[in-house]
């Protein structure tokens, strides 16, 4: 038997070990393992010496994002499939709610993407999708904001409330924020050097590679930073963003955190502040997939510097700050999803962040890397447990939970 051979029937030796003795079910995909858990196991942590984690949902055909209703429902978009799931009294259902708006879905990427509820009534659903359309004969794509009112399963008066300016060719993710005054953050993304669209993300002339800011009617807030000087368009609350995934308030300062990735390496987590500009591609710590430098400059006194920097990448997505009781050891510890580590498949995994009193980051912990799974949604539940997406094909929806 030759080494390789031996390598690879090790690795799935001990794939099968686990998930013979724990409960999993698994897709092999050379050179890497994707583990869907099926029954709650056990993690060991640095702060907590273990955690229970608990599939709450399986079947999962990439999901990439959730939101909870106080009737304890809890709503999953699909982004490839463009459904909208809901999880109810800890069971999937199998019928999706009906009246989500038509997705394109033809790059693997693209699809239905964040999902949020109004705080003040969790009936009204926002919903940010790729729009379909053609232009000249040729389809195409456009990030689109839409609006609807859930009544039981379905979704009624469905409207587009915003819709970018451009086209959506590099395939944008988009994520959505409600803020304690009822404006809603949207991000879009998009902005690749590699795909010749990284010089959006300066542009005022666009919505891609922003941090935008709306009422609730998808309008524009009298007092957003643009709005008086007209140097970006009105929407715009801050610019110079690659591909922002997660959105989250911290509990204690109230600042605005994102995530953005970079390419290879220069991952970031930033502090929002309005009409600042975070510098992509002008300046980043990023290099191209293959292999040089998207800038010489890594920062620049004009632009604002990442409070966390990651290297190699993670492909971060989604965020939270932890505030709960569950876990009082992890309070003010920041979690993200990571998708991929270094540019190789099956690493993804659950990312925290620990800070010091004076906000500086002192310690990082990986978790859940034995899944080898696609992590993007990062949410603190009304239970104060954690709650994760992993976006696979055979994708589900785990809650973390403390050992009684």
């Amino acid at each position: 038997m030759s080494r390789a051979a031996g390598f690879t029937q090790s690795v799935m030796s001990v794939a099968l070990f686990v998930l013979s003795n724990v409960g999993y079910t698994q897709s092999f995909e050379s050179p890497s393992v994707q583990i869907t858990p099926t029954q709650p196991f056990i993690i060991n942590t640095f702060e907590i010496p273990e955690v229970r984690v608990v599939p709450v949902a399986t079947g999962l055909a990439n999901p990439f994002d959730m939101a909870f209703r106080d009737n304890g429902d809890i709503l999953i978009t699909e982004r490839y499939t463009g459904k909208l799931r809901v999880v109810r009294d800890g069971n999937l259902l199998q019928s999706d709610i009906t009246g989500v708006p038509e997705v394109y879905s033809d790059e693997i990427r693209a699809g239905l993407m964040a999902v949020a509820l109004h705080p003040d009534d969790d009936r009204m659903v926002y919903l940010t999708y790729h729009k379909p359309l053609m232009v000249d004969g040729e389809p195409e794509q456009i990030v689109t904001l839409a609006r609807a009112r859930l009544v039981e399963d379905r979704l009624t008066q469905v409207e587009d409330i915003f819709v970018a300016e451009g086209l959506d060719r590099a395939i944008a993710a988009s994520q959505l924020l409600f803020t304690p005054d009822n404006k809603l953050m949207m991000s879009i993304g998009g902005a690749y050097v590699f795909a010749a669209t990284g010089d959006l993300a300066q542009d005022p002339n666009n919505h891609y590679g922003k941090l935008l800011r709306l009422n609730a009617d998808g309008s524009v807030p009298d007092d957003n930073p643009f709005v008086a000087s007209g140097e970006y368009l009105p929407e715009v609350y801050s610019v110079g963003h690659r591909n922002q995934i997660g959105l989250g308030f911290h509990p204690e300062t109230g600042e605005l955190w994102a995530t953005e990735n970079g390419p290879q390496g220069g991952d970031e987590a930033n502090i929002i502040q309005p009409g600042e500009n975070y510098g992509w591609p002008i300046v980043s710590y990023s290099r191209q997939y293959r292999g040089d430098r998207v800038s010489d400059r890594p920062w620049s006194e004009e632009f604002v510097d990442p409070q966390v920097l990651w290297w190699p990448s993670i492909a971060p997505a989604g965020l939270t700050f932890y505030s709960g009781e569950q876990f009082p050891q992890w309070q003010g510890n920041l979690f993200v999803g990571s998708m991929m580590e270094g540019r190789i498949p099956g690493t993804g995994h659950l990312d925290r962040v620990v800070f010091n009193s004076r906000g500086e980051e002192i310690r990082r912990e990986g978790l859940l890397r034995q899944l080898r799974s696609r992590i993007t949604g990062v949410s603190q539940g009304p239970d104060g447990n954690l709650y994760l997406l992993i976006d696979e094909e055979n994708g589900a929806l785990l809650r973390l939970e403390p050992v009684q």
